[in-house]
C-alpha cells in the first residue's frame, strides 16, 4: 500500500463522526422517501392516468396498458442496477447515489407535464414509458447504495437498526403520497382532478430532488469503500465478479427480496385501486387507510431492527415467511367478506406488520452476505431483479388473476408464492449481526 493510501486508512477514524453517520442516515432516507413517493403515486393514480393517455373505450385494457407502463419501470430496473451498481463499487456509493435521485427527479416531474392523447394522440404513451425507463434505471441503482451505504458507515451491533431507517424512508414515501393524492381528491372535483389536479403530485418532484440532491453532496464516502481504495482493493468488473463468485449468495437474496416486494406492492399500492373497482371503497377513504398503514411501517421497522441486532436476522425472516403463506388467503377472504372500510383498514394493518418483520431486517441481512468490493453491484442486482418480478408485476398480475379466473381472492396465491420464496432463501441465510463486515 502506498503511503498516501495508508494515510488515508489511517484517518478513517477521525473523518467518520458521529455526525457523519447521522446525515448519511438522513440522506439514504430522504432519497427513498422520493424513490417510493415517485413509484406509489404512479400506482395510485393508475386509473386515472389511464383515462389521460390511453385511448378511451375499453377501460379495463387502459388500466392494463398503464399497470404494464408501470411494469416496464421495475423491468429496466435490474440494468440501472447492473450500470450504477458497478459504478458505485468502482468510484464510490456517494457519487452513484448523487446520480439517481438527479435522474428521478428529472423523470418525475416530466410525468407531470405531459400533454394528454387527446392531444398528441400515440406520443403521449411513449414519453409516459420513457420517463418511467427512466425512473426504473435510475432506482435500479438506489436502493443497494443507500443499504450499503448505511450498513458501511453503522457499527457492527446497531447494522439493521440503523439500514432501517431507508425502509423507514420507504415508509415516509408511501405516507407523502397517500396523503397527497388523499387531499387532492378530497380538495377538487372528479372533472378537476381527472382533468389537472393529479399533475399536481408528479410535479412536486421538481422540489424533493434538488433537496435530496443537496442533502448526498454533502456526505463523506463511506469508511468500509475509503479503506478498500486506500488498499487498492476494487473489483475490475464488479458484475463479473459478482456472477462469477457469489451464485449462491444472490439466490438466497433474491428469494429474501421477493416477500418484502409483493406484500408493499400487493397490499400498500395495488389494493386501495382493487378496493375501489371490486369493492365500492371510496378513493379517498382507502388511501387514508394506506396512510394508516404508512404510520405503522414507519414505527415498526426500526423497531424490528432494533430487535434483529438482539436476537439475529433470521428469526425474524422466517416468521415473516410463514405469517404470509399462512394468512395471505384469509387476508383476501376477509377483505371480500367484510366488504367494508374496517375491512380494509384491519387487512392492510395485519399485511404491514408481517412486511415490517422483513423491512427491519432486509438491508444489513443483504450487506451482510457480500464483500466490500462488489457490495453495491451484488445489492443493486439481486434486490433489483425480485423487485422487477414481484414488484412491478404485482399490481399486473394481482389484476390480470382476478379478471381471468373471476376469483377476488386470486390476487392471494400470489402472495402465498413468493412467501414460499422468502423461506426458502431464509433457511439459508448466515447470521452477520455483531461481526465484522465482509472484505
Amino acid at each position: 500500500m502506498s503511503t498516501i493510501s495508508r494515510a488515508v486508512a489511517d484517518r478513517t477514524d477521525v473523518v467518520f463522526s458521529r455526525s457523519m453517520l447521522q446525515r448519511a442516515v438522513l440522506s439514504c432516507a430522504v432519497g427513498q422517501v422520493f424513490e417510493i413517493y415517485d413509484f406509489v403515486i404512479y400506482g395510485f393514480l393508475a386509473s386515472t392516468i389511464a383515462k389521460a393517455f390511453f385511448p378511451a373505450g375499453d377501460p379495463v385494457a387502459a388500466l392494463l396498458s398503464t399497470f404494464a407502463a408501470f411494469a416496464v419501470g421495475f423491468c429496466v430496473r435490474p440494468l440501472g442496477a447492473i450500470v450504477i451498481g458497478a459504478y458505485g463499487d468502482r468510484r464510490g456509493r456517494r457519487e452513484a447515489l448523487v446520480l439517481t435521485i438527479g435522474v428521478m427527479a428529472l423523470a418525475t416531474g416530466a410525468i407531470g407535464l405531459i400533454p394528454k392523447y387527446e392531444t398528441i394522440g400515440i406520443a403521449a404513451p411513449i414519453i409516459l414509458v420513457l420517463c418511467r425507463v427512466l425512473q426504473g434505471f435510475s432506482t435500479g441503482g438506489e436502493w443497494g447504495g443507500a443499504a450499503a451505504m448505511l450498513v458501511e458507515y453503522a457499527p457492527a451491533n446497531q447494522r439493521a437498526f440503523l439500514s432501517s431507517f431507508q425502509q423507514a424512508g420507504t415508509a415516509l414515501g408511501l405516507l407523502l403520497a397517500t396523503l397527497s393524492v388523499a387531499l387532492l381528491t378530497s380538495m377538487f372535483s372528479t372533472d378537476a382532478f381527472n382533468s389537472w389536479g393529479w399533475r399536481l403530485p408528479f410535479l412536486l418532484g421538481f422540489i424533493l430532488g434538488p433537496i435530496g440532491y443537496y442533502l448526498r453532496t454533502q456526505i463523506a464516502e463511506t469508511p468500509a469503500f475509503t479503506k478498500t481504495v486506500a488498499e487498492e482493493k476494487l473489483a475490475r468488473s464488479p458484475l463479473i465478479e459478482t456472477l462469477s463468485t457469489q451464485k449462491p449468495g444472490l439466490f438466497v437474496a433474491f428469494g429474501i427480496s421477493a416477500l418484502p416486494c409483493v406484500i408493499y406492492w400487493v397490499f400498500l399500492v395495488f389494493l386501495p385501486t382493487y378496493a375501489a373497482q371490486h369493492l365500492n371503497i371510496s378513493a379517498s377513504a382507502t388511501f387514508f387507510s394506506t396512510t394508516f398503514s404508512g404510520l405503522l411501517y414507519l414505527v415498526l421497522s426500526p423497531i424490528m431492527g432494533y430487535l434483529s441486532d438482539r436476537i439475529g436476522r433470521k428469526p425474524l425472516l422466517l416468521t415473516a415467511a410463514v405469517a404470509a403463506i399462512v394468512l395471505a388467503y384469509p387476508l383476501f377472504l376477509l377483505l371480500v367478506s367484510f366488504n367494508s372500510l374496517a375491512g380494509f383498514v384491519l387487512v392492510q394493518a395485519i399485511a404491514t406488520v408481517i412486511l415490517t418483520l422483513t423491512t427491519g431486517v432486509l438491508c444489513a441481512v443483504l450487506s451482510e452476505m457480500f464483500p466490500t468490493r462488489i457490495r453495491y453491484t451484488a445489492l443493486s442486482v439481486s434486490y433489483g431483479l425480485a423487485v422487477a418480478i414481484f414488484g412491478g408485476f404485482a399490481p399486473l398480475i394481482s389484476t390480470a388473476l382476478a379478471q381471468m379466473t373471476g376469483d377476488p381472492l386470486a390476487p392471494a396465491y400470489y402472495v402465498v408464492f413468493s412467501g414460499l420464496l422468502t423461506l426458502l432463501g431464509a433457511l439459508f441465510v448466515r447470521e452477520g449481526g455483531n461481526k465484522p463486515l465482509m472484505e
